[in-house]
């Protein structure tokens, strides 16, 4: 995976998969994705699209300008037009609404976008990395999501395997949060006994 990440990164791919069950780490590669590029010293801009309702997705992503709705009082800039020169982390990709997902295909067709209200297209340079714990092929089946956003998404995708799949990583993750939580809280330990690593490796 993280030979992959390095790959991708260094060359100018504007969209990128991220798929992987919860708690596998996909934000962090996300991360790498945008640090280890030509990018790293442009914004890394998140949004998590399981967090707004339909109705705010389309403003949060794109902008708008002041009185494009009853409480935009002020014009305000969308986190695709903030992430410009950088990255734009859209987890959870998977839980859009069908209005916002046809936005966003638009977008990543063109890399260019209106603020609500707006007629001026404005153009971005981009890079989107989406995230999704959710299998798109059988979301696409259902029609919970476009075929042809699910093919622009997919171009590139990085598979985060479970933990389960990667039972090395578990002894190197105790210890890396024994000894976070040691300075964090203050204690003396130091590292996992190999009864405990043994134990944790077992399950």
């Amino acid at each position: 995976v993280w030979r992959e990440v390095e790959t991708i990164a260094s060359q100018p791919v504007p969209v990128v998969l991220v798929i992987g069950e919860s708690g596998t780490g996909k934000s962090l590669i996300a991360r790498e994705l945008h640090y280890r590029s030509a990018r790293a010293a442009g914004p890394f801009v998140e949004l998590n699209a399981a967090a707004l309702p339909e109705n705010l997705v389309e403003s949060e992503l794109f902008g708008h300008e002041r009185g494009a709705f009853s409480d935009a009082r002020e014009p305000k800039a969308g986190l695709v037009e903030i992430a410009d020169g950088g990255t734009l982390f859209l987890d959870e990709v998977g839980d859009l609404a069908p209005a916002p997902q046809a936005k966003l295909l638009g977008f990543l067709e063109s890399l260019s976008f209106r603020r609500l209200g707006s007629t001026e297209a404005l153009r971005v340079d981009a890079r989107i990395v989406a995230a999704t714990n959710q299998p798109l092929e059988k979301l696409v089946a259902e029609k919970r999501l476009r075929a042809d956003l699910y093919y622009r998404l997919a171009t590139m995708t990085v598979c985060v395997p479970a933990l389960r799949e990667r039972r090395e990583d578990i002894a190197l993750l105790a210890e890396h949060f024994v000894v976070g939580y040691a300075q964090r809280f203050r204690k003396r330990f130091t590292k996992v006994s190999d009864a405990a690593r043994a134990a944790l490796s077992s399950w």
